[in-house]
C-alpha cells in the first residue's frame, strides 16, 4: 500500500522500536524508510547550539535500522535540531515519503488547546497520508508481536463511510492506493455506516445504508479485496471503536477538514475524537483541497 516512510520518533513513543524490525517492515512492500529524531539544543549559555550527547544516544538507539539490511530496502537517519513540526514538514519535502508515522499519546482536546499537539498540528498542513500509534501500543508489545505487526500495518483496514464528501474522498484515496499496492500490503476493509438510533427515518436509513455499501463493497471486490460492509446505530465514536474490537483490523483509516481547529471545543468532529479516543493505529488521509 505504501513504499516509502518516513518514522518520526521522539525516543520515548515507541516507534524508535520500528529501527529493529526493518526486515518485517519489508515484508508489507516498504522500499525505502527515514527515521527522523529532532534533537533538542542544547539552551545553557549565550548561544543554543546542538545537544551532542542526546545526539550521540538517539544515533545509538536508531542505530539498528541500518544494520544488516534486506535486498532492495533503503534506510537513512535524520536528526536535524530545531522546532519538531516544521522539522517534519521539511523532511517530508526533502525525502518524499508516500507516509509518515508518528505517535500521539491520549489527550482530552482541552489539553491540546492548552500544551500544543505536534501531531494534531501535523494533521492539518499535512499534504499525504499520516499513520498515528498510541506510544502505550506500541511499547506494549513483545518483539515477536510487533514483528508480524510490522507486517500487517495495512493487512485491514476500518473505513467509516456515510456518504458525506469526507467519506467519499476517503474511500477514493484508499481505492488509489490499493491499485497500486505491493504484495503483502492491503488485504481487506470493512465498510462502516453509523445511523443515528434516535432518527425517525432510522429503518429507512439502514436499508439504504445496506444497498449503497453492498455496491461499494461490489465496486472494491474488484481490486482483489476482501470485503466487510457493515452497518450499526448509535454514536459514531463509540460504534466505530466497537467494530474496530469485532473486525480483528490493523488501522481506522480517516479523512477530514476540521480535525485539530481550535472550535473543535464547541463542535468536536469525529475523526478529532477518532485520532484521541481510538487505541487502534489511525490512518488519516488528508484532504484534496491542500
Amino acid at each position: 500500500m505504501f513504499q516509502r516512510l518516513l518514522i518520526c520518533t521522539d525516543l520515548t513513543d515507541g516507534l524508535n522500536r520500528f529501527a529493529q524490525f526493518v526486515p518485517s517492515l519489508a515484508v508489507s512492500g516498504i522500499q525505502k524508510i527515514t527515521f527522523l529524531h529532532c534533537v533538542p539544543l542544547w539552551n545553557e549559555g549565550d548561544i543554543p547550539r546542538i545537544d551532542e550527547e542526546k545526539l550521540a544516544l538517539a544515533k545509538a538507539v536508531l542505530a539498528p535500522a541500518v544494520a544488516n539490511l534486506p535486498a532492495n530496502v533503503e534506510v537513512q537517519l535524520e536528526f536535524p535540531s530545531g522546532r519538531p513540526l516544521d522539522l517534519i514538514l521539511e523532511t517530508i519535502q526533502k525525502v518524499q515519503p508516500d507516509l509518515v508515522m508518528t505517535g500521539m499519546p491520549s489527550r482530552s482536546l482541552l489539553d491540546e488547546k492548552l500544551f500544543g499537539s505536534d501531531t494534531l498540528g501535523l494533521v492539518k498542513r499535512i499534504t499525504i497520508p499520516l499513520m498515528i500509534f498510541r506510544p502505550q501500543l506500541i511499547s506494549a508489545f513483545t518483539s515477536e508481536e510487533l514483528g508480524l505487526r510490522c507486517q500487517h500495518l495495512f493487512r485491514h483496514l476500518l473505513i467509516p463511510y456515510d456518504g458525506s464528501p469526507a467519506s467519499e474522498h476517503l474511500l477514493k484515496a484508499i481505492r488509489q492506493q490499493a491499485e497500486h499496492r505491493p504484495a503483502n500490503s492491503l488485504q481487506s476493509c470493512s465498510l462502516c455506516w453509523v445511523i443515528d438510533e434516535s432518527s425517525s427515518r432510522a429503518k429507512d436509513q439502514i436499508r439504504q445504508a445496506e444497498t449503497t455499501l453492498k455496491e461499494l463493497a461490489a465496486d472494491l471486490a474488484s481490486l482483489q479485496l476482501q470485503i466487510f460492509p457493515l452497518v450499526r446505530q448509535g454514536n459514531p465514536v463509540i460504534e466505530i471503536q466497537a467494530a474496530a474490537n469485532e473486525q480483528d483490523i490493523s488501522a481506522i483509516a480517516v479523512s477530514s477538514n476540521h480535525a485539530g481547529q481550535f472550535w473543535e471545543l464547541s463542535v468536536p468532529s469525529f475523526t478529532g475524537e477518532i485520532l484521541r479516543r481510538s487505541w487502534h493505529p489511525v490512518l488519516f488521509f488528508p484532504p484534496s483541497d491542500r
